[in-house]
C-alpha cells in the first residue's frame, strides 16, 4: 500500500488537496425542525419535522447521526446507532427539546463530546455516553415544559439514568489509511457494576435523492447490497452512479439488515407506502422484533451490520469496520492496528506542533479539543431556494404569502460543506458565526478558512443587491459586518505561518465586499448621517425594546454598536486597500476612499450632541443607543451594555510600511480636513505617537478610552472571574427602564439564561459572557498597545490600585476566559458549574463542551452545548498569549501590520 508522508496524512495548514477532504464528519447531528425541512404553511418548522418524525421520515435535503461521516455531497453516510434493549426506539440521532419544549428554547439532551480531529480527517475520535436504563425522552419534555424561565434546566443528569454509573461509553474513531479508505473502530466501554448487554449497528445509508420527482433520479437511483465476504465476516457493497463503488466490511460475523432510506407513509400520515421497507424498517426489526421490517433479498439504500455485544462490568468490546473502494483488497483486519496507531501519533506530533511551549497538560487538552470542535463541526449543507419555494408554490414574481420565509432569496444555491455554529442546536451557517469560525480555524486550516469566508460572497449565496446572508430562519435579517476583518485576519495568519501571501484570496473578497460595504451604506444609514442601524445584529435580547420589531414608540433607533461594527468594517477595508495598493496603484483611490468614510462614521460616534442626541454620553463616559422620536427628539437608552463596549473595538494601528505604500496620503488628508473643519477634532485623534511612528484610527480618544476602560474593567460592572459581561452588573440592582403606552420595558442583569421569549429565549446577552465580544476587544486592546506602548496605564480592576498597560489588560482578560475550561483547586471545570460528575469522575472531568456563551458571574455553560464554532476563538487566543509577549506589539516593532 502507498504510503504518505505525515504532512500529507494530516493535511498541514494551508493544504488545498481535495483528495484529503473527500470524507469527513460533514453529518448533521440534527436534520429535523430546520426551516430547510419545513413545508408547513404556516413556518412552524418544530411542529412540521419533529424528532418522534425523524426515524420514520425521508429528508429532502440532509441527513443527521451519531458520530457519523460522509462524503463531500452526502450521497454516502456511515454513522452509529444503539439500543440498550429498553429504549422504545433505536438511537440514530441525538434527541433534543424543540423551541416550545425547553424552558430556555431548543436545547440538545445528551452527552456527546468531539474529542479529537486532524485537518484532513485523517483521525476522528468521538464519543457517546448512553444510559443502561430507558432513555428518559418524555420525562425530559414533560419536566423542562413545566419549568419557568426563571428556573434551571433538567438535564439528563438529573433524571437518574447515570446513576451507579449505569451506562455505557461508545467511542467512535475514524482513521484513514488513504484518502477513500477509511477505518472505523467503535469501543463499547461498561461503566456499571453489572454485566450488560448492547446493541451496536454501524449503518450506512445514501442520502434520498430520488423521491423528489426530479427527472433521472429514480433510474440512477443508488443501492445497497450484500456481497461475498472474501476478506471479511460479511460485507454491504455501495453503488452510486457519481460516487462509484465501496465495500462496508465488518472483520466479525454479524447479520446484515436492509432497508430503504423512504418515508413510512402509513405511521406518520395514514397513507399507503410505496415500498414494504422503510426508514425506520431496521428500528422496528430490532426493537419490536417485526422480522417483516427488513428485507430478505438483503438490497436496498439504508443498511446495518447488526452487533449484539455482551460488555461484563468495567469492561470493553470492539467493533472494526472497513469502508473502502469496492474490490480493494483490503479486509478490516489489514494492518488495522498499525494504521490507528500511525495517525493517532502523527495527531499527537501536529497538536503538539500547534500548543505553545509553555503550556500546561490541562492547557494542552483545551486547546486539543476546542479545534477538534471546530473540525468536528462541518457539515454538509444543501439549500436550493429556487427549488424549495417553488415547492412552496412561488416564483420570484409572488406576492408575499405569511409563513413562507426567505421568498427574497431565489437566487441561492448552497451544495457546500460549511462549518456549523453547532451540529444540533444551529445546524445552519450564520454569517457572522463563520466569520469568527474563520479566524479559529486559521490556527488549523487556513485554506478551509479562506474557503468559509469566500463562500457568503459567492455569486450563489451573495444577494445581487449586496447583501450577504444571515442565517436560514430569516436570510434578510442583518448580522455584524466583520467579514472584512476575518479575511484580513486569516491573511496575516497564512502570511505568518507559510510564508505566502495569498494576495488573490485577499482582491477577491475585497471586491465583493465592495459591494456588501455599498449596501450597508445605503440600506442603514437611512438619514445620511454615518449613524447606522441594523436591527439586533446578532445580538438577540440586548436592547430595552427588540431591535428588530417596529418600536413601540415609533421612529428609529441610532445604533452605537451599529456604528462601531461600520467603523472597524471601515478600517479592515482600508487595510486589505493598502495591501493591495503595494502591487496594483488602481487601489489608491479606495484607500482614500475608505479613510475619508472612516473619519465620517467616527465622527459621528464622537459627537457629544449638544441636544443630548449624540452617542456618546459625557456624563457617563459611555456609548448608548440613541432612540429618535417621530417629533425628531432624541432620548439616549442608558442600557450599559456591550452595545458601548463596540466603539473601542474600532481601534486599529498602521504601521510605517503600510502608510509608506501611499505617496500623497498626508497632502490628500490635509485638503480634506480644509474642506471638512467640523472633522478637524477626529482627523487630529487618528495621529502618529512620532513623526515617523505608527498612525492609529480608533473611535475613542485617550480620554474616552480611559473612561470606558474604567467601566470595562470594573468587576461591580463588566468584569467578571470569567470575561467581560455583555451587560454591566450596575444594572443587576439599577435596572434600566422605559415606559411607554402604560407599559414598561426593562432590562435587569441576567448572568444565566434569558427571562423573555425574545428571539426564541435561547439566547441571553444581558450578563453572560461571550467569546466573540471578548476577542473583539482583546484585539482592540492589543493594537491600542501597538500604538499606546508603555505610555498609557489603567487601574486593571478598577479600584484594585494595580496599574497594567494595555497589552497586560488584554492578557488578564484571556486569562480569565480561559479559566472558564481548565480545571481549578477543586478539579472541578466552571463550564460545568457545581456539576460533581464532571468534577470527581475520571471518565467525565477531562471532557470539554465548548458552549455558547457562559454565566456571568461564575462561567458555566449555557445556552448550545457544542458552539465550538466561535467558542473556539479560546484556541487562537491561547496560542498568541501562549507564543508572543508585548515586546511583539511594543511601537517601533515592526509586524508590518496589526491583527
Amino acid at each position: 500500500m502507498e504510503r504518505h508522508t505525515h504532512a500529507g496524512r494530516i493535511g498541514p495548514i494551508g493544504d488545498r488537496s481535495a483528495q484529503s477532504r473527500l470524507w469527513g464528519p460533514y453529518l448533521s447531528e440534527r436534520q429535523w425542525g430546520t426551516v430547510r425541512e419545513d413545508y408547513s404553511q404556516s413556518g412552524d418548522a418544530w411542529s412540521h419535522f419533529p424528532h418522534d418524525h425523524a426515524r420514520s421520515r425521508a429528508y429532502r435535503w440532509g441527513e443527521d447521526g451519531l458520530g457519523g461521516i460522509c462524503d463531500e455531497k452526502q450521497r454516502l453516510c456511515l454513522a452509529l446507532a444503539l439500543w440498550n434493549g429498553r429504549d422504545p426506539i433505536l438511537k440514530e440521532r441525538a434527541f433534543g427539546l424543540t423551541n416550545g419544549e425547553g424552558n430556555h428554547g431548543e436545547d440538545v439532551k445528551e452527552y456527546y463530546f468531539y474529542l479529537d480531529s486532524t485537518p484532513s480527517h485523517s483521525y476522528l475520535r468521538y464519543l457517546y455516553k448512553y444510559p443502561q436504563a430507558a432513555f428518559p425522552y418524555d420525562d425530559l419534555v414533560a419536566v423542562n415544559r413545566s419549568r419557568t424561565r426563571q428556573e434551571f434546566e433538567y438535564e439528563l443528569l438529573d433524571t437518574g439514568v447515570f446513576d451507579d454509573d449505569r451506562y455505557f461509553d461508545v467511542t467512535v474513531e475514524y482513521a484513514k489509511a488513504d484518502h477513500d479508505d477509511i477505518l472505523m473502530r467503535i469501543t463499547v466501554d461498561n461503566r456499571g457494576p453489572d454485566e450488560a448487554t448492547l446493541h451496536v449497528l454501524p449503518t450506512l445509508w445514501f442520502r434520498n435523492t430520488w423521491s423528489w420527482g426530479e427527472q433521472g433520479a429514480q433510474e440512477d437511483r443508488p443501492r445497497l447490497r450484500a456481497v461475498d465476504g472474501r476478506h471479511s465476516a460479511v460485507a454491504i457493497r455501495a453503488e452510486h452512479p457519481q460516487l462509484g463503488s465501496y465495500d462496508l466490511r465488518c472483520a466479525d460475523a454479524a447479520p446484515l439488515l436492509f432497508t430503504e432510506n423512504e418515508s413510512d407513509n402509513e405511521r406518520l400520515f395514514g397513507t399507503p407506502n410505496t415500498s414494504p421497507y422503510v426508514k425506520n424498517g431496521i428500528g422496528r426489526y430490532i426493537v419490536d422484533g417485526d422480522q417483516s421490517a427488513v428485507n430478505p433479498a438483503r438490497e436496498g439504500s439504508k443498511a446495518a451490520v447488526h452487533h449484539e455485544l455482551s460488555v461484563p462490568a468495567g469492561g470493553s468490546r470492539t467493533v472494526r469496520l472497513r469502508l473502502a473502494p469496492a474490490g480493494a483488497q483490503r479486509s478490516p483486519a489489514q494492518s488495522f492496528d498499525t494504521v490507528f496507531h500511525d495517525r493517532i501519533t502523527e495527531a499527537d506530533a501536529f497538536y503538539r506542533q500547534l500548543t505553545p511551549k509553555g503550556a500546561s497538560e490541562d492547557e494542552a487538552r483545551v486547546l486539543r479539543q476546542a479545534l477538534a470542535g471546530m473540525l468536528w463541526s462541518k457539515q454538509y449543507y444543501a439549500f436550493d431556494l429556487e427549488t424549495w419555494l417553488a415547492e412552496h408554490d412561488l416564483t420570484p414574481w409572488s406576492l408575499p404569502r405569511p409563513g413562507i420565509r426567505n421568498r427574497e432569496w431565489f437566487h441561492m444555491v448552497s451544495d457546500e460543506i460549511v462549518s456549523m455554529p453547532d451540529k444540533w442546536e444551529y445546524p445552519w451557517f450564520a454569517a457572522w458565526d463563520l466569520a469568527f469560525h474563520a479566524v479559529a480555524l486559521a490556527v488549523v486550516d487556513t485554506a478551509f478558512a479562506k474557503e468559509q469566508l469566500e463562500l457568503l460572497l459567492r455569486d450563489d449565496y451573495l444577494h445581487p443587491n449586496g447583501q450577504i446572508p444571515a442565517y436560514e430562519w430569516n436570510f434578510s435579517d442583518v448580522n455584524p459586518p466583520v467579514h472584512a476583518w476575518a479575511a484580513y485576519f486569516v491573511y496575516t495568519v497564512e502570511e505568518r505561518t507559510t510564508g505566502h501571501a495569498d494576495r488573490a484570496f485577499l482582491e477577491r473578497t475585497f471586491q465583493k465586499l465592495l459591494t456588501n460595504f455599498t449596501w450597508w451604506v445605503n440600506r442603514k444609514d437611512p438619514n445620511g448621517r454615518n449613524v447606522f442601524q441594523g436591527g439586533f445584529l446578532g445580538l438577540d435580547n440586548i436592547g430595552v425594546f427588540d431591535r428588530s420589531a417596529p418600536l413601540p414608540t415609533g421612529g428609529t433607533l441610532e445604533q452605537a454598536d451599529g456604528t462601531a461594527w461600520m467603523a472597524l468594517y471601515c478600517q479592515s477595508m482600508l487595510q486589505i486597500a493598502l495591501e493591495l495598493v503595494e502591487h496594483n496603484p488602481a487601489y489608491e483611490e479606495l484607500v482614500l476612499k475608505f479613510v475619508e468614510h472612516y473619519l465620517w462614521i467616527a465622527a459621528s460616534l464622537d459627537r457629544l450632541g449638544g441636544l443630548g442626541d449624540g452617542l456618546w454620553d459625557e456624563e457617563d463616559g459611555f456609548f448608548y443607543d440613541v432612540l429618535r422620536l417621530p417629533d425628531g427628539q432624541a432620548v439616549r437608552l442608558k442600557v450599559r451594555s456591550v452595545v458601548g463596549l463596540l466603539p473601542l473595538c474600532a481601534s486599529t494601528v498602521f504601521q510605517p510600511p503600510q502608510l509608506a505604500r501611499l505617496s500623497g496620503l498626508s497632502e490628500r488628508l490635509q485638503r480634506f480636513a480644509a474642506r471638512h473643519p467640523s472633522l478637524s477634532v477626529t482627523l487630529a485623534a487618528a495621529r502618529a505617537g512620532a513623526a515617523d511612528g505608527p498612525r492609529l484610527l480608533s473611535a475613542v480618544d485617550e480620554k474616552k478610552l480611559v473612561r470606558v476602560l474604567a467601566r470595562l474593567l470594573s468587576e461591580d460592572e463588566f468584569l467578571s472571574p470569567y470575561g467581560i459581561r455583555a451587560l454591566s452588573r450596575h444594572h443587576a440592582e439599577h435596572p434600566y427602564t422605559f415606559r411607554v403606552h402604560g407599559e414598561e420595558h426593562r432590562v435587569s442583569y441576567l448572568p444565566a439564561e434569558s427571562d423573555t421569549g425574545m428571539f426564541g429565549g435561547n439566547s441571553n446577552w444581558r450578563g453572560p459572557v461571550w467569546l466573540p465580544v471578548n476577542a473583539l476587544v482583546i484585539r482592540a486592546l492589543i493594537n491600542l498597545y501597538g500604538f499606546y506602548g508603555d505610555d498609557l496605564t489603567v487601574e486593571c480592576p478598577t479600584g484594585s490600585g494595580v496599574h497594567k498597560n494595555l497589552f497586560e489588560v488584554a492578557e488578564e482578560i484571556c486569562t480569565r476566559l480561559t479559566r472558564i475550561f481548565l480545571r481549578g483547586p477543586d478539579g472541578g471545570r466552571p463550564v460545568y458549574g457545581g456539576q460533581a460528575k464532571f468534577r470527581d469522575d475520571p471518565h467525565w472531568r477531562d471532557l470539554i463542551s465548548f458552549h455558547e456563551y457562559f454565566h456571568g458571574d461564575n462561567g458555566a455553560g449555557i445556552g448550545a452545548s457544542h458552539q465550538t464554532g466561535w467558542t473556539g476563538l479560546i484556541a487562537p487566543l491561547m496560542k498568541i498569549f501562549g507564543t508572543l509577549g508585548p515586546d511583539d506589539f511594543r511601537p517601533g516593532h515592526d509586524k508590518g501590520r496589526n491583527r
